[in-house]
């Protein structure tokens, strides 16, 4: 359905008291209401709010008015009025406005921004921020999600709400934050990149079964040349160094959490031969698979 066809529906207006509050960063925002207004000549007098009203425009055409300033609005647009801002809404008579809105608290759950900080919530709080922006990013598909979780109700629903309730408001401050404030500097070195982190995924699967570099690259679907060289990059460690101390520390935990015998533990981990095992074993962790048990994990120096 579109957007316009869920609003007619009125499944939106039907989250109003079943979504109730979500956390969102170091804030948390409560929702006073959602609801919508139809294609038709309309009128919302002056007034204001204590909380954040946000409209979305999803046809026609109209005006939105913040004390001295006049918006001309139309579909794609997105508007808010900030708490205690009076304003006024007033929908085109040839090319009435339809619209979609949704009102909210935020609060901060810590004693503050610091001085000078700022991010995706300043589009918000910024009184002289924009009123109006057509940035409006994902927010239809975000309202239309919502508004399928709210008919029917089924199991979940909370949990659902609660996501998309967090990506609204994050997206909803978004369309009104100025470009600096939504970026993220970049930590070098800490993020991995989607073919690290899915050879690191199957190393991880594959933890009892027999490995090779080309197994883990086919993974990948990069050579194994390939693999190997970008693996190191980004985690310091070669491909099969990774897989041995992964192995050694699932055997680690499962020496404490079990009383699965040693040579089971071995295969489960990898490792057919008892032996070997307890060589690669003391050499990682320091003492032999026995003592580590023994000890529970403790390692006296």
């Amino acid at each position: 359905m579109t957007l316009e066809q869920l609003a007619h529906a009125g499944a939106f207006g039907e989250l109003t008291g079943v979504l109730r509050s979500c956390p969102v960063d170091d804030f948390r925002a409560d929702f006073v209401h959602l609801g919508f207004y139809p294609t038709s000549p309309w009128r919302n007098y002056w007034h204001r709010h204590s909380f954040y009203e946000v409209c979305l425009a999803y046809g026609g055409a109209g005006r939105f008015s913040t004390g001295q300033e006049h918006h001309e609005i139309g579909a794609g647009d997105v508007f808010v009025a900030r708490p205690g801002v009076v304003h006024e809404i007033e929908s085109s008579r040839a090319e009435p406005l339809g619209i979609v809105y949704w009102g909210f608290t935020l609060r901060e759950g810590r004693p503050g921004p610091l001085p000078g900080e700022r991010g995706w919530w300043s589009g918000l709080t910024d009184l002289a921020g924009p009123a109006v922006s057509r940035s409006i990013g994902s927010l239809a598909s975000l309202v239309a999600a919502l508004a399928e979780q709210a008919v029917p109700l089924r199991s979940g629903y909370q949990a659902g709400l609660t996501g998309l309730g967090t990506a609204l408001v994050v997206e909803t401050a978004r369309a009104f934050a100025p470009e600096e404030d939504l970026r993220v500097a970049a930590s070098p070195g800490t993020r991995l990149s989607p073919p690290v982190v899915l050879m690191r995924r199957y190393l991880a699967d594959n933890l009892a079964r027999p490995v090779t570099v080309r197994d883990v690259a086919a993974a990948a679907h990069l050579s194994a040349r390939h693999a190997e060289r970008l693996f190191l990059a980004e985690t310091g460690s070669s491909l099969m160094a990774s897989l041995r101390r992964m192995r050694l520390d699932l055997a680690a935990m499962l020496l404490l959490d079990s009383a699965t015998g040693i040579a089971d533990i071995a295969r489960s981990c990898g490792y057919l031969d008892t032996r070997a095992f307890t060589t690669a074993f003391r050499r990682h962790h320091g003492h032999p698979p026995a003592a580590h048990r023994t000890l529970r994990g403790t390692l006296h120096l």
